[in-house]
This record gives structure tokens, sequence and C-alpha cells, in this order.
């Protein structure tokens, strides 16, 4: 059962940076769903991308996979794929860990918790970064990114999925307003949106479409699609 998010529901005397501690962990399910515009649609589909695009001896890794949404996803679609599910949050491993037990799955996806700008890949056919590139520091990016496509074989693909910023201040504007609707329409208030719009600042840097595909296109990705949007939330197909 959910538990629903109340993190943010009364006034506090000073908004601290986010961060996906144990009480992050609790609710994230809740959370994630009704902050994230299209989300479950999203996962359901990068399982079916991730089968596809499986080479078979090879891995499949989940970079950022706090409660293993995408591990469940791409082991749904291909009960035989080997998944390395990596988190440097020990609370959110724990939770993950936790539905792996309760799925009958611990023993088939690999938890790691470690920071993902030190992890070597390797040997790899499906990479996702499920919204989390934009919690890694932005002079880190690129060298993520390259050891991703270092480690995946020929034909593999990164999915990378994104809250984004727009080009111009007026569609930037009008992005955020449309999500804070969404929000709304899922029940939080106007304190809750506004104390974790703060929480996230300076933690959560999002960059443009534009300024990913380049990024991507920089470190050797030649074909890099735009394969899901809602508003803000945009995933990326990079092929090897």
């Amino acid at each position: 059962m959910k538990v629903k998010d109340q993190i943010y529901q009364q006034p506090l005397t000073e908004v601290a940076g986010f961060s996906f501690d144990a009480a992050v962990a609790q609710v994230f399910p809740d959370m994630i769903q009704r902050s994230v515009p299209g989300y479950l649609t999203l996962v359901e589909n990068i399982g079916v991308i991730g089968a596809q695009f499986y080479q078979t001896g090879s891995r499949c890794y989940d970079l950022g996979c706090s409660l293993g949404a995408v591990s469940f996803s791409l082991r749904r679609q291909n009960p035989q794929v080997p998944i390395v599910a990596v988190d440097n949050s020990e609370a959110m491993l724990a939770r993950c860990d936790e539905h792996l037990r309760r799925a009958g799955e611990s023993e088939n996806i690999e938890l790691r918790c470690a920071d993902i700008t030190q992890l070597k890949i390797e040997n790899a056919s499906v990479v996702v970064l499920n919204f989390t590139l934009q919690f890694i520091e932005l002079a880190q990016r690129e060298a993520l990114l390259a050891e991703i496509y270092a480690g995946l074989n020929r034909g593999g693909v990164l999915i990378l999925s994104e809250k984004i910023a727009l080009e111009s201040a007026e569609k930037e504007q009008r992005f955020v307003d449309l999500h804070h609707g969404f929000k709304r329409a899922n029940g939080y208030s106007d304190l809750e949106i506004s104390q974790k719009r703060s929480a996230l600042e300076n933690v959560l840097i999002p960059e443009t479409v534009q300024q990913h595909q380049q990024r991507l296109q920089a470190v050797g990705f030649e074909s890099v699609e735009v394969w899901f949007q809602c508003w803000n939330f945009v995933s990326l197909l990079a092929v090897k």
C-alpha cells in the first residue's frame, strides 16, 4: 500500500535541500506518480524498449534505481535479463530490497550502493538513467555519459529521462504552470508545491533537450531521439 506524500504539507521555518532520505523513501511511489506526468506509462515502456535492445549474455543497468520501478519493468518484459541496480541512497536501496524480496526477485537483481559517477559500466546493452542525471553535478555529467557509452555494446541503448528547461522564459513559465496544475490536480497544495520547489532548487539542475542531445552526441552517440514527452518531462533514446 502506498504511503501518501505529506512531507511538505506543513509550513517549514527553513526548507532544507531535497535528499533521498528515509522519509522520501517511505512515500516515494506516491510522490513520483503525483509529481511526474506520465510516469507509469514511461516506466512501463522503458521495459518494452529494454526487451527490444537487450543482447543475450549482456547486462542491463538501472542507474539511480530508487525503489526499483525500472528494474521491475525490465524484468517483466524479459524475466531472464541480468540487472545491476545502483543507487547512492541506503534508505532507497533498503526499500528496494524489501520490494524485491516480496516479489521473489531478491536473487535476480543485483543491488549496489554506489556513486554512479565512480561506477564501471561493463558489457551493457541497456542502461537507464530515469530522472537521475538531473541530480548529478553539471561538471560530472559528460564524464558519466562517456563511461556509459564506453561500457555499452554496439547496438546498445541508453534511455535518459529528465525534467527539462525550455529555451525561452515564456515557454519555461508555460510548462512550469502546466506542471503545477498537474500537481494540484493530484492533491498537492500551493504550499506543498512551493516548498518542494524550494527544496529542489540547486539540487535538481535541469537542462534543455538540445543540451542533452549535444552532450550525448559529443560522447559518441549518433542516434539520439526524443521518444516520450509530457510538458517539461522528456525521455531520450540514445543508440550506440
